[in-house]
């Protein structure tokens, strides 16, 4: 029962530390906790794709992940939960880039500095399956809407931390606005790649669409001026 959770542990990234700093070293346990959900979201990811949505249960993901029942609600709460941390991987890789960036730079340069430093196009790979996957079945809406709040809530975090070190103090709707456009523009973003590309995921597709992500950002940080940021427009 616990081989494929075995086999996950080498696979877990070190987390980024901060600048100067040396590399945090993960413990045995941060190690196994990391690699179970690791191979839960595997799990429920294989089955979405063989079966489909709405077509297996909690105890199909946690045979398939090698653990118990119980074990699996250790880390998330329904089936539905489970999906919507497939894209979790990409979206904390992302917002450790972000917490990285300088402290003075404005929040949506660092966003694009975040996404263009995950170059590989397979990184945002789970992230564009899900949204896919959504767009074909009604019953993949809330997973969708669960993935989007948990990057809301992280960008919001991030930029609460940048303003309260700012003159003046945390602005609460600055804040909130912020987090809510972001969040509206990689929606937008997503949903133009996918007009264009469908249930594409080669190398190629995925490259655009971390394209589009980063020009969603410039286009916001230039106040939706086509005339400062005229590349945001052109189609593909």
């Amino acid at each position: 029962m616990q081989c494929k959770v075995a086999r996950s542990v080498r696979a877990v990234a070190t987390p980024l530390s901060s600048p100067g700093a040396e590399p945090a070293t993960p413990s045995r346990r941060e190690l196994n906790k990391a690699a179970t959900r690791q191979a839960i979201t595997d799990a429920a990811l294989g089955l979405l794709r063989s079966k489909g949505p709405g077509n297996f249960t909690v105890e199909d993901i946690a045979d398939a992940a090698g653990i118990s029942r119980r074990t699996f609600f250790n880390y998330f709460s329904s089936t539905d939960a489970a999906l919507a941390s497939i894209v979790h991987g990409f979206l904390d890789k992302a917002i450790q880039i972000l917490r990285l960036r300088p402290a003075e730079e404005p929040m949506l340069e660092s966003a694009q500095a975040a996404l263009v430093a995950l170059a590989d196009p397979k990184a945002i790979a789970p992230l564009a399956e899900l949204f896919t996957l959504t767009q074909q079945s009604p019953l993949m809406s809330y997973p969708e809407l669960e993935a989007w709040d948990y990057c809301r809530t992280q960008v919001f975090t991030v930029a609460r931390e940048r303003l309260a070190g700012t003159p003046g103090g945390q602005d609460e709707l600055y804040v909130h606005a912020l987090a809510g456009s972001i969040i509206s523009c990689g929606k937008a973003a997503m949903e133009v790649w996918f007009s264009r590309r469908g249930p594409d995921l080669s190398p190629a597709s995925l490259d655009e669409l971390r394209q589009l992500l980063i020009d969603s950002m410039a286009l916001l940080g230039a106040g939706f001026n086509t005339t400062a940021f005229p590349s945001a427009t052109r189609s593909s």
